[in-house]
């Protein structure tokens, strides 16, 4: 559930008309619920209140500072894929003995960067990075707590664009090499192996996987004791859990938990979970304003002023978003494709869609928009990047202002010879 919501035919996200909003800050905008975001991470959170365990939220999904800070605030951990999103986790209050660090690139000075921290633990994705991470551990005099991260060959039944557990899939190794890790970990000193860590993709919308890759990993856990005499202490699972777009129908949060708490029954070990969009990504939508229409012979057109550059998701993975008038009306629907002002023909929010008719100055919600809309923004065709908006009551808050046309050439410069 979430808490946007029409008051007399008007949207309101909690208790603030989105007009009111759009006049006084102008659009494109991403808004965020207090309320939903809350209420995500607490049922969560209460959904594995029997197990030991450690929600972090995965911070890729949605970097914001004051989301980080909420998620912070309410007892969260953070998994991070990069130097960036750890600076970011720290500005916002995580402590690092709470941050996990996924991701097939890290950096040297990336690795430096967490090490110095003292963050909770890397989660490794082949032996280079493990060979790497012991070499700049001992030149800093450091101990790099570990999991390595073992790809089960689980089918997650996901766009192939964010399915991550497959053995075609750039992420992790397969379990055969996973056991010569662990036995080389256990050999250099400066490693500590405290977890093993599976991640089989995104936005996955039935349990059996989450089971298949858990009963994979047990497996594995029992033989690194037997073999190795090394005592895992923490699984992580990754995150993954789908949520509703469109006409999905992801599991429960107790049926999600269900396949844990019962594979992981008597097995003295802290369960680190990694949510992202289940948590966020229906507590937001885009604002976008309609500029103009054009019935063409074969299409109805859109025009709104939010692009592909605001919201790469429909282009990227032909992603579905429920697009809403932010003021219903009683006009006739219409078939027409909503597309912004990118030069690309794949610069669409929708295509085909079935909508009530609209005319120019009217604003449109993309629903939904949470998560990998504001992260995965970009400046292509020197578009300024959009505000970003939080609601908690009747007050809203800007915690991302707009862009200037100054902010789009920070940091550039013309050299001499060109002058």
């Amino acid at each position: 559930m979430n808490h946007f919501t029409y008051r007399e035919n008007e949207l309101c996200c909690e208790d603030v008309p989105v007009q009111k909003i759009a006049d006084e800050i102008g659009t494109p905008f991403y808004l965020y619920s207090y309320a939903t975001l809350t209420r995500h991470f607490n049922a969560f959170s209460e959904a594995f209140e029997n197990m030991q365990k450690l929600i972090c939220f995965s911070a890729k999904a949605n970097t914001n500072l004051a989301i980080l800070k909420l998620f912070a605030n309410a007892g969260c951990g953070l998994d991070i894929v990069s130097g960036g999103e750890l600076f970011r986790g720290i500005q916002a209050g995580f402590t690092p003995d709470r941050i996990v660090y996924s991701g097939v690139g890290k950096r040297v000075d990336e690795i430096d960067y967490a090490l110095k921290s003292g963050i909770l633990m890397f989660n490794l994705e082949s032996l280079d990075e493990l060979k790497l991470i012991n070499q700049r551990a001992g030149q800093l005099k450091q101990l790099a707590r570990i999991a390595i991260r073992v790809n089960p060959d689980v089918d997650p039944k996901t766009h192939p664009y964010i399915s991550t557990g497959l053995k075609k899939n750039k992420f992790g190794i397969d379990t055969a090499t996973a056991l010569e890790g662990y036995r080389l970990a256990s050999s250099l000193e400066n490693i500590e192996v405290i977890g093993i860590d599976c991640h089989i993709g995104s936005q996955i919308t039935a349990a059996e996987p989450f089971e298949d890759a858990l009963k994979s990993i047990k497996n594995l856990i029992r033989q690194i004791k037997a073999e190795l005499g090394i005592q895992i202490k923490f699984v992580d699972m990754g995150g993954g859990l789908g949520i509703t777009y469109g006409n999905e129908t992801p599991p429960s949060l107790k049926e999600y938990a269900s396949a844990f708490l019962e594979n992981l029954a008597g097995m003295d070990l802290t369960l680190i979970l990694e949510p992202g969009r289940v948590l966020v990504g229906n507590a937001g939508i885009l604002v976008t304003r309609v500029l103009y229409k054009k019935a063409g012979k074969a299409k109805n057109f859109i025009i709104v002023d939010a692009g592909m550059n605001d919201l790469l998701r429909p282009t990227l993975y032909n992603a579905f978003h429920a697009i809403e008038p932010v003021m219903r009306t009683d006009a006739p629907f219409i078939v027409a494709d909503v597309v912004g002002p990118i030069c690309e023909s794949g610069d669409f929010l929708a295509v085909d869609r079935n909508l009530t008719e609209v005319k120019a100055d009217d604003l449109l919600a993309v629903m939904s928009t949470g998560a990998y809309g504001f992260v995965m923004s970009s400046n292509y065709c020197s578009r300024l990047r959009v505000a970003e908006v939080m609601v908690k009551n009747d007050q809203y808050h800007v915690v991302r202002r707009r862009e200037t046309y100054e902010d789009l050439v920070k940091g550039e410069s013309i050299p001499l010879f060109l002058k």
